[in-house]
């Protein structure tokens, strides 16, 4: 059975070196028998809706995503991590999915929230992994909001969101009532990895991240959860569980708009 982790944590903004150490630390101390670990959203870059943001970004198939790879090499581990990518002469707010293989898939989030706009592009592509817990699709975020994005996914019938977060902490609960949504409306696992700690950008006054990661059922009840405490959340998802609640709830005998 597919165990996921969740190693929360306080991202730096615009501290590359400090995050990708705190990362590989935190994927390398991990108990024997995980699977996946998702980091959260912006995790390696951190955000500011400034110029300084394009000075952080990075190239998937740079050197900092070279040693994300390696971690996932060196540990027989999946990585979910969030970041700032350049490409095509843009900057996007990117997750990357690394395999043990350091086979990488990126996805780009689609839907960007408020002083985003002004310095990231919009991803225009759904991404669909395979990973130990089935077919997974990625959101980042505010793409939780928009039922179109659990629709299409339950259209492919995946097994699994994986959800990189980086909520304010003012609005907590919401993050966790669209994670268990999302869970219930397309019968399938939901895992969410919440950035915590203090958030400072230009625009905005200073304020926190929730944190809340947490694994939600297929029934949309919440599996294991953690509050703002930067510690690893750790939960095996039984098959068992899904077949079990698909067989209970058949959408998939109707036809999904």
């Amino acid at each position: 059975m597919p165990t996921v982790a969740v190693p929360q944590l306080a991202v730096k903004d615009l501290s590359v070196d400090t995050n990708v150490a705190e990362i590989v630390e935190r994927a390398d101390r991990l108990e024997s028998g995980v699977d996946v670990a998702l980091f959260p959203e912006y995790a390696l870059t951190g955000f500011v809706d400034d110029d300084r943001l394009a000075d952080v970004a990075l190239d998937a198939e740079g050197p900092v995503l070279d040693r994300v790879r390696e971690t996932a090499r060196d540990n027989d581990l999946a990585l979910l991590v969030g970041f700032v990518e350049r490409g095509d002469g843009r900057c996007y707010n990117a997750t990357a999915y690394v395999r043990p293989s350091g086979e990488t898939t990126v996805y780009r989030k689609r839907h960007l929230w408020g002083s985003e706009r002004d310095v990231l592009t919009a991803g225009d592509e759904r991404v669909i992994v395979d990973t130990p817990a089935g077919r997974t699709g990625i959101l980042t975020c505010y793409d939780l909001n928009f039922v179109a994005e659990s629709a299409a996914f339950t259209r492919e019938r995946v097994d699994a969101l994986f959800v990189t977060g980086a909520w304010p902490a003012a609005h907590s609960e919401n993050w966790r009532l669209l994670l268990r949504a999302r869970a219930l409306d397309g019968v399938r696992w939901v895992v969410g990895a919440g950035r915590t700690g203090p958030h400072r950008t230009t625009a905005t006054p200073p304020a926190e991240y929730a944190g809340r990661s947490m694994v939600v059922r297929p029934d949309g009840a919440v599996a294991a959860a953690v509050n703002r405490d930067e510690r690893d959340l750790v939960v095996t998802l039984d098959p068992a569980v899904l077949a079990e609640q698909r067989a209970f709830i058949p959408i998939f005998d109707e036809r999904v708009e």
